[in-house]
């Protein structure tokens, strides 16, 4: 696996890139934050913070490393802030909220590249799934160039049900991620320090190999 501390081939990457998720404890600003780590490692990139529970703004607050990507809050007119963004920035990445009925989902997926949607292998969030594909084709008639990848969070690959989630994401309209996020202790831990998977030397290697393999299929979604 490539390690952490060099940096991944450049490629092509998305304007803007939305975290979009329809519960909660889906691991969505997690992922947010560390995909936002791993593509600044490649071009610069901001994160809006556009879920109530204001995580990302947290994680940002206490990160120590000046260099890493900055994080601000969803203000009313999202499209204008993110444009706004892209002025000086390659990638601006939208943690949205826990729902695909707030406004700000919505707006997002009106004008958003890429709709990035976490499933955990649980059938909550399989149903959950559900909601979001009906909310998607819905944007499609605003947005039609929108794209939209789900990726498995959080797997444990040695349970039944983490075997059989790829089966059932099947019958979600979506492509699904080859890579899949696994759980690992260095997501929580990274995060509790204000860091990313990628500041976390050894011990986040396998995660940020993992990231990093994402990103790859995020901009060839």
């Amino acid at each position: 696996m490539p390690s952490p501390s060099k940096k991944p081939a450049e490629v092509e990457v998305m304007s803007i890139i939305a975290l979009v998720g329809n519960k909660g404890g889906a691991g969505k600003t997690t992922l947010a934050v560390n995909l936002a780590a791993g593509l600044a490692r490649q071009e610069s990139v901001a994160v809006i913070d556009a879920d109530p529970q204001g995580s990302a703004l947290q994680w940002r607050a206490i990160c120590a490393d000046a260099s890493a990507p900055p994080v601000s809050v969803a203000e009313a007119d999202l499209q204008r802030q993110a444009n706004t963004l892209l002025q000086d920035y390659h990638c601006v990445v939208i943690d949205c909220p826990p729902s695909v009925h707030a406004p700000q989902t919505g707006a997002v997926l009106g004008f958003g590249d890429l709709a990035l949607i976490p499933v955990q292998p649980s059938p909550m969030d399989l149903w959950a799934s559900v909601h979001i594909e009906q909310s998607i084709e819905e944007a499609h008639k605003l947005n039609p160039s929108l794209r939209t990848l789900l990726v498995i969070n959080q797997l444990e690959p040695r349970t039944t049900l983490s075997r059989l989630v790829r089966d059932a994401l099947r019958e979600i309209a979506f492509p699904v991620a080859d890579t899949a996020v696994r759980r690992r202790a260095v997501y929580r831990t990274s995060a509790l320090q204000g860091k990313s998977v990628f500041d976390m030397g050894r011990r986040g290697a396998d995660a940020a190999a993992e990231i990093d393999q994402l990103i790859q299929e995020v901009n060839t979604a």
